[in-house]
């Protein structure tokens, strides 16, 4: 079974589920959201998103591939590129953090790692661009998919929470301190998928 894990640009945003593309709960305020979606603009918003903060900032996700067939994807930017995030009541992220928005496997792909493969691909990418540590806003009540994650997954693969809530805890992942595992999650990433698709080159910040 080959895996992959490719950068998410404006060429395979195709490739991620049919709700996600058009889902600008994230991307927009949450009143432009809802305008957004009244007006049936949502998926153009989308796109207009992801254009601007690759220009801007750089590769802000990834995209997960099992034997050429998307399974899952992975979202993340600094919190100044996510107008949503001021919404929760456990906000703002730490101004020395990437903010880890969203991610989802397609069921019957979930349970076999990919989504901490997909987190050791973003410690990863962001050790190299310089950052400190990564934060996500969890949902302690999670029960389904939704653009929130489950707190306890993001406990599961290494977060610890930093400022509690009863339901949108804020977590935060150390990325100094995955610093020693560092070689180890590239011959991991090497064994799990196999041939990665080399990156294209980043450019400065």
């Amino acid at each position: 079974m080959g895996r992959r894990l490719v950068p998410l640009t404006l060429d395979n945003l195709q490739d991620l589920p049919k709700r996600c593309r058009s889902c600008v709960f994230w991307e927009l305020d949450p009143v432009s959201g809802e305008a957004a979606v009244k007006a049936d603009t949502a998926a153009p918003e989308k796109e207009a998103w992801i254009s601007a903060v690759l220009l801007d900032w750089g590769s802000c996700g990834r995209v997960v591939y099992v034997d050429d067939v998307p399974v899952g994807f992975v979202l993340y930017a600094p919190p100044a590129y996510v107008p949503r995030s001021t919404a929760f009541p456990t906000s703002p992220v730490s101004p020395d953090a990437v903010q880890l928005i969203t991610a989802f496997i397609v069921p019957g792909y979930q349970g076999q790692g990919l989504g901490r493969v997909m987190v050791q691909t973003v410690a990863k990418d962001l050790l190299r661009r310089g950052f400190k540590a990564i934060e996500a806003f969890g949902d302690a009540r999670w029960k389904e998919p939704a653009c929130v994650l489950p707190a306890d997954h993001l406990l599961a693969v290494g977060f610890k929470t930093v400022r509690q809530h009863p339901v949108h805890p804020r977590l935060r992942l150390e990325l100094r301190s995955t610093l020693s595992w560092k070689e180890d999650v590239e011959m991991a990433l090497d064994r799990l998928l196999g041939a990665v698709q080399k990156e294209p080159a980043l450019r400065p910040l």
